[in-house]
């Protein structure tokens, strides 16, 4: 699927629910379902400068596609984290860097969430980019 495609799938998922209490305990289940990072990955280096709660992110170029290993220490973030996985994990560094997230206003996620997880979220995005640039200038060389 195409990052589009998974985004649009995400949109249609959470405008099932009728309000945020639902989406937020949707997104703890999601949260159950992020590939784990492995402990030793689990350094200061893969450590989301930003976040509130602890969030590892771990990245590796496996066929051409960015395949990523995650933690929190927060539910919540969890799933923030499980939700950018489900649309980025799998996918072409190229595809990553272009991609457009309307979905996360579509959604309603920046707006209801505490400033301190908004801010977590942006450095979540930003963290995905700069492994996409980094995998991306690999594969250019």
């Amino acid at each position: 699927m195409t990052i589009k495609e998974i985004q649009e799938e995400i949109v249609d998922e959470f405008a099932m629910f009728d309000d945020w209490m639902e989406r937020y305990e949707y997104m703890i289940e999601l949260g159950k379902s992020v590939p784990v990072i492995n402990d030793a990955f689990k350094t200061d280096d893969n450590l989301i400068k930003g976040c509130q709660s602890k969030v590892w992110l771990h990245s590796e170029l496996k066929e051409d596609k960015i395949q990523f290993t995650a933690d929190s220490d927060a539910i919540i973030t969890k799933g923030i984290v499980a939700v950018l996985l489900r649309v980025f994990n799998n996918q072409a560094p190229k595809d990553i860097l272009e991609a457009k997230l309307d979905f996360i206003d579509e959604i309603g996620l920046k707006e209801h969430l505490s400033a301190t997880r908004a801010n977590g979220l942006v450095s979540m995005i930003k963290q995905i980019k700069l492994y996409a640039l980094g995998m991306q200038s690999k594969l250019n060389a």
